[in-house]
């Protein structure tokens, strides 16, 4: 597969180019500038157009950035609430991002949703820059478009977790990486470091699947001695460990009553969580507190790629960027230790197939969106590879590998798209006969002049980019609210989570619709509409839903979130609720702090019993919510039980009120007097 055919200057040149070192040659070339500025325009187009369908996205992060654009105390920790009883179970610098951004438009789905949208078009930025370096600039050219039409960036680059910022700090750590090569510096694995530290922090071990690859391309390839590269590798390591170990320090070394409880941790510890539910949980299943597991997130295994559940999401030029990788390092084989283009193989390719390992492989919790981490390192493979193939088309070993990588794209292409009945026959079929012409043609053809060539690999390029440019097209044109959310068409793809076995549209066992549209639709820069009377709109669901609330959050009513206000300022929490998308429909329409029980699951051990029934004697909750997890929802693996303790004392002892269709419990009221709580245990 390849795209050469954007320069005829590159075209009618069989040797390595001059931009092989730095690409400073090529870059001055007429057509680069506005050519990469089409394509940030594109790119920009396509991540925001519709944005604001997706409502509130996934209202978890949402209702933490409403938080922090509340209070400063929740900013730094990444609360949930801006009254601090818990955080969101992740580190904070996506959210802290967020919160800016609705500290400087106001809380609106725009305000969430731009700076992931900016996010994306910087990534593909990235790798335009990082690959033109040495490969020229139509190789960053075709590695930005395939950036920018892979199915599952069109959906995280418009959605807010926080996998979008993840991704670009890998792409801009690789940056840096390939800089601090060519020039043996310090400075720039500094930097890489930094880039890493910051990654951590907003997503924690996950950053660290590129590192290996990194470390050993510097190790490799830089133009100076065993001893220095060593070094400079340790500066990078410092670096990292500043840059995130900061924020990591003041966290477990506050006293646990002078900040909110860290969630998703079963001691209310950082560490824990980085390292037990965000760490080796999510390789060995062992997620305390987690729901679901067994084969609830998909049967693991070296073809998890490519299944039906994320198949579609991102593998479209997986086989292509295998081929271009391997044929890339064949043909830099024979060069130096310091050569550039090698180093760039091994950041990119070792970031593609250690990623795709664990991903593969891993037993815990898993959601097909995270192979959006895999993107850039597709695109920068597929650009380099195809350059380094179509500057050596007049060998058998050069054309061989781009008539390969040209009929894989459209093979599995027709594969992928026949999962789906969206596109009809004739994308699939179009696919698959052009893209295997072209295969075949840049074989047997591959002494003739390049111009012609370069036509014939345009066409392939065309050909190997319509799947995943439909599925795009697809994905940007629908909502995707809730905790699990998917790109493609409808139907396309079978879930993969604790009992969403069934494609997307498809009934659940609660009744909804899972894939339903959102209520109102789209449009407009303000928040979703309030859902209608009877409380709770059903929930906004692009992707998976159910699972009693836990995966989604509803719109409450007007009424009801004028109850809730009315009187706010007497409580510290107006409201509280079992599981924290419970919480954030609610938080999310009053802007109020609402406390989350338990966290996202319900079952953290926050608050215990004891200080939630303090929390009601000292004045401080007004309503308790009726449903959620705590209320008969899913199954949890190990965890606390306080969440149903406190439920069920609520019930119990509590006057329930019917506000609009919807059961809450008003903690001022309870039903035989006042209730006795035992000081001496509550802290």
């Amino acid at each position: 597969m390849d795209v050469m055919a954007l320069t005829s200057t590159q075209a009618a040149a069989p040797t390595v180019p001059a931009g092989d070192r730095s690409g400073h040659t090529t870059a001055a070339l007429p057509w680069v500038r506005p050519a990469l500025l089409g394509l940030l325009a594109a790119t920009l187009a396509l991540y925001t157009w519709n944005l604001t369908a997706s409502g509130w996205a996934n209202s978890f992060y949402t209702a933490a950035a409403q938080a922090g654009s509340e209070s400063w105390k929740a900013f730094f920790y990444g609360s949930f609430d801006a009254s601090n009883a818990i955080t969101v179970d992740k580190p904070p610098a996506s959210l802290w991002v967020m919160a800016l951004s609705v500290r400087l438009f106001g809380l609106s789905s725009f305000a969430i949703l731009l700076p992931q949208a900016l996010m994306g078009v910087a990534t593909v930025g990235v790798v335009f820059a990082t690959v033109r370096r040495h490969f020229g600039p139509a190789a960053g050219l075709l590695a930005g478009a395939v950036v920018a039409l892979t199915p599952v960036a069109a959906l995280m680059f418009r959605f807010n977790n926080p996998d979008a910022l993840l991704t670009l700090l890998m792409a801009l750590a690789a940056w840096a990486l390939v800089r601090g090569v060519e020039k043996a510096s310090a400075r720039w694995m500094a930097l890489v470091g930094l880039f890493i530290g910051l990654g951590f922090l907003t997503k924690t071990l996950q950053v660290l699947l590129v590192v290996p690859f990194l470390g050993l391309a510097y190790l490799v390839a830089a133009p100076t001695s065993l001893r220095r590269r060593i070094g400079h590798s340790l500066v990078a390591l410092g670096a990292a460990v500043l840059s995130a170990g900061w924020w990591v320090a003041v966290v477990e070394l506050v006293p646990t009553d002078a900040r909110p409880y860290i969630g998703g941790s079963q001691t209310n510890s950082f560490l824990d969580l980085t390292f037990g539910y965000n760490g080796l949980g999510r390789l060995n299943g062992a997620e305390t507190g987690s729901v679901g597991g067994g084969n609830g997130w998909g049967v693991t295994g070296l073809a998890r790629m490519f299944d039906s559940s994320n198949g579609g999401q991102v593998s479209w030029l997986i086989p292509s960027a295998l081929i271009l990788l391997v044929a890339g390092l064949v043909l830099r084989g024979r060069r130096p230790r310091t050569d550039l283009r090698r180093a760039a193989y091994l950041v990119w390719g070792g970031w593609l197939v250690v990623t795709m390992l664990v991903f593969s492989l891993m037993a815990g919790i898993f959601h097909e969106y995270y192979t959006v981490a895999l993107a850039p390192a597709i695109g920068a493979l597929v650009g380099m590879g195809a350059t380094e193939a179509w500057e050596r088309r007049g060998s058998w070993l050069g054309a061989t590998a781009l008539a390969l990588a040209t009929a894989a794209a459209a093979i599995w292409g027709f594969i992928l798209l026949s999962r789906t009945t969206a596109y009809g026959d004739w994308l699939r079929f179009g696919v698959l006969s052009i893209g295997l012409a072209a295969a075949v043609l840049l074989l047997v053809l591959r002494g003739l002049p390049g111009k012609v060539l370069a036509g014939i690999a345009a066409v392939g390029v065309v050909a190997a980019l319509a799947g995943p440019a439909a599925y795009s097209l697809t994905t940007v044109s629908e909502a995707h609210t809730g905790s699990i959310v998917l790109a493609g068409p409808a139907g396309a793809t079978r879930g993969g989570g604790p009992g969403f076995g069934r494609p997307r549209g498809v009934q659940g066992s609660g009744g909804q619709a899972f894939g339903a549209p959102p209520f109102g639709g789209g449009g407009g820069f303000g928040p979703p509409p309030q859902g209608g009377p009877g409380g709770f709109a059903p929930p906004q669901q692009g992707g998976r839903g159910g699972a009693g609330g836990l995966l989604d959050a509803a719109t409450p009513s007007t009424t009801v979130v004028a109850a809730l206000s009315e009187d706010a300022q007497s409580y510290t929490w107006v409201a509280a609720a079992v599981g924290s998308q419970r919480a954030a429909g609610l938080q999310i329409a009053t802007q109020l702090p609402v406390m989350a029980i338990g966290g996202f699951n319900g079952s953290d051990p926050s608050p215990t019993l004891e200080q939630f029934q303090q929390y009601v004697a000292d004045g401080r909750i007004h309503y308790f919510a009726g449903g959620g997890p705590g209320f008969g929802g899913v199954g949890q693996m190990g965890g606390s039980s306080a969440s149903s303790e406190i439920a069920a004392w609520v019930q119990e002892n509590f006057q329930s009120v019917t506000i609009d269709g919807t059961t809450f419990y008003d903690l001022t009221q309870p039903v035989n007097g006042p209730v006795a709580v035992d000081a001496g245990m509550a802290t």
